[in-house]
Order: C-alpha cells, then structure tokens, then sequence
C-alpha cells in the first residue's frame, strides 16, 4: 500500500473519532448544564476544554464555547473542522474506501456545515445526535463492507490510537478536576458529574452491566482503564492496536517488526498486568500520562515504519 493511502485512511479514522467524541461531551454538557448553577456551568466547561486539551477563549460563556468547539475552523479540533479533514483525507483515497463510506462520510459533512449555533443551541441533541449516529454507522460500514486488509487496518489503528487520547484526557480532567474540590465521592451532584463521565465515554450501560447501579470512583477507573471486554476500555484498545501492528507486519513481509510494534507489546502489558488500586494509590495522572506517552510512541513510529519511511530503509530489509 502507497503511504500516502496509509496516512489518509490513519486520519480520516482519526479525525472521525474525535469528532464523534466531541459530538458526545458537546450534547451531554448542555443538558446537564440546564438547571445548573452558573458555579457548576463553569466547572463543567472548564473540564470540557481541559479534556479535550483546549485553552479557554477570554470572556466566553456556554453560547460562545459552543460556537468554538463546533463551528469554528480556527480551532482545529472543532466538529466542523474534524468532520472537513476526515471527508478531505477520504476524497484523496476514493478507490480504496466503498462507495457506501465516501455517501455517509459526505452526508455528514454537509449536515454538519449547514447548521449554525442559531439553530443548535436551543435543541442540541437534535444536531449533535445525528453526528454521533452518523459516525457509528459509518463505523460500522467500515468494519461490515471493507475488506479487512492493509487499508482496515490502518482505519483500526487511527480509531483506537485517538480513542486512547481522548479516553484518557478525559479520565485526567476529571479526576483532577475532583480531587482539586475534595469530591471524590459518588454522593449527590458527585454523583451526576460520574455517571457524566461514563456517559461521555458511552460506557453507563456497560458499566451497570459489571457493576450493578454502585458508582465508584475507582470502578469507573478500573472499567475505562482496564475491562478486557469493554470496547472503550483502554486495554481493549492497546489490544486491538497490537493485533493490527502485528497483521501489517505479516503483511508487509520485506519489514522487518519495529518499534511501533514493540511499543504497543509494552503498552499491552502495561494495561494487562495493573492494578486499579495501585493506580489510584500511587497517582492515577502520572499512570496516564504514562499512557498518553506510549501512544505517541506507538504514533510517531507508525510514521516512521509505514508513511515517512525512506527508500533506503525499505530495500535494506
């Protein structure tokens, strides 16, 4: 496969995953923060922009946050702006990806570009619900039409490498955000801001399923973290990352394993063999720091072995 192909197919998986997650926390903050205190409103936000690893604009309130994440193509983690680079990545690679992907990819990007915050902000699910829905089934597309070959899983890398970041950003912003406030509990509005934050990573039904209804800090840790079977769970993804680096490098037989591949064997057995409770006793920010570290290894020698390799280095092997 051209590296070029595999660059395209990385990103538009990437940027599609981002864009659904920010779908997801832009339509589970404004209804939470209907009948919210402006204290709490505030809070919020801040833990949206922190997440997603967004300075905060100077003087903005709900309305003008709203405008930022999901209009505005100076940002360039906006939905809008997300949705524009997976479907320009996809159009650079139309010979490779069915026509059925390129029709819902295209579909959602014009629906995302001809609303405006005017007709959103009022009634979000009624725009931010599609996107979410339209990124499931093209998803679900890939995986159920495209054949699962090089290209697939080159999509399955970008999807899960992103999901890895934002899962753990958000379980960072989070547990920062109550520790800072002495709110580790589940009683109360504690209560509301954790089942949010399953929510956030559509894992409340799941979690529910493991746990019963008992919302604990550190279950929900160890559920997001850890759970095998979970296909949120970061474990699940540092599995399913391994499994595709080790499928291209079968494929591409004149390559010999790399680091990327030796970079997610460690960031398996690092998910593999942890402990919820000694996550949480040491620190669970430095734990996943140390996660968001090793997925920009895996990340960057992705680049390295597939998309910017040099001719020299290919014939040598």
């Amino acid at each position: 496969m051209l590296s070029r192909v595999a660059d395209s197919l990385y990103w538009m998986s990437r940027y599609l995953e981002r864009a659904e997650h920010t779908a997801r926390l832009l339509d589970l903050t404004l209804n939470l923060t209907l009948d919210q205190d402006a204290s709490v409103e505030v809070e919020r936000w801040q833990m949206v922009l922190d997440s997603l690893r967004l300075p905060k604009p100077e003087a903005a309130d709900a309305y003008q946050l709203t405008q930022y994440l999901t209009f505005d193509l100076r940002n360039k983690d906006s939905l809008v702006a997300c949705i524009s680079a997976a479907r320009e990545n996809a159009g650079q690679i139309r010979e490779q990806i069915s026509s059925e992907m390129w029709e819902h990819l295209n579909q959602l990007y014009l629906m995302v570009r001809r609303a405006n915050i005017e007709t959103i902000y009022n009634q979000p699910h009624g725009y931010f619900g599609p996107i979410k829905e339209g990124s499931h089934l093209i998803q679900g597309i890939t995986d159920s039409i495209m054949s699962h070959g090089e290209g697939w899983h080159f999509i399955q890398l970008g999807r899960y490498i992103e999901r890895v970041g934002l899962t753990t950003s958000l379980l960072d912003a989070h547990f920062k955000s109550m520790l800072k406030s002495d709110k580790l509990t589940a009683g109360g509005q504690d209560y509301i801001s954790w089942v949010a934050l399953l929510k956030s990573c559509t894992s409340f039904e799941s979690y529910c399923q493991t746990y019963t209804a008992d919302i604990r800090p550190e279950r929900i840790a160890e559920f997001l973290l850890l759970n095998a079977e979970s296909p949120r769970s970061v474990r699940f993804a540092a599995k399913t990352i391994q499994t595709s680096l080790e499928t291209l490098s079968r494929i591409n037989s004149k390559l010999k394993p790399g680091r990327a591949q030796r970079y997610a064997g460690r960031f398996r057995a690092t998910l593999d063999y942890a402990q919820v409770d000694e996550i949480m006793a040491d620190n669970i920010h430095n734990y996943l720091e140390n996660i968001q570290r090793q997925c920009g290894q895996i990340h960057t020698a992705v680049h390295q072995q597939y998309i910017a390799y040099s001719v020299e280095s290919a014939l040598a092997h």
